[in-house]
């Protein structure tokens, strides 16, 4: 997958968020680090998880349910920021690489304008790994 300079790669999980740039050559990229910003994970209602039944009793036994709900509502953040970035323009191209939980999650949040510059998407958990290892999985 040729990766043009410029391109923004967003990688997410449940927890983290990371941003590199493409600051190499289309054919031969070079991820440069991003600074990441201070998202407020408030959209609780991202999740399918419904808080007025069966899942409200469920998370209050420590079943994972807010887990999930906290994990839910961080991609929805995250989404809501990329849409923002897109629509100032500040993002042209975007790659996104996620667990395939996240991406699912974050696809539901996606801006028309956002999946217009949408690269590609990969699902796959990366965050934490160095950006060589990054640009490898994108080229296999």
């Amino acid at each position: 997958m040729l990766l043009p300079h410029g391109t923004v790669f967003a990688i997410v999980d449940g927890e983290n968020f990371e941003l590199y740039r493409n600051s190499g050559m289309e054919a031969e990229p070079r991820l440069t680090a991003v600074d990441v910003p201070d998202l407020e994970a408030t959209n609780f209602s991202a999740g399918s998880r419904r808080l007025d039944g069966p899942t409200r009793h469920s998370a209050r036994t420590g079943d994972g349910s807010n887990d999930a709900l906290d994990e839910s509502a961080h991609v929805a953040a995250v989404a809501g920021w990329l849409n923002q970035q897109v629509l100032s323009r500040d993002i042209e191209q975007l790659v996104v690489v996620a667990d395939p939980r996240s991406l699912g999650e974050m696809r539901r949040h996606y801006h028309k304008q956002l999946k217009d510059v949408l690269v590609a998407e990969v699902p796959k958990n990366l965050t934490g790994r160095p950006a060589q290892e990054i640009i490898r999985v994108l080229h296999s």
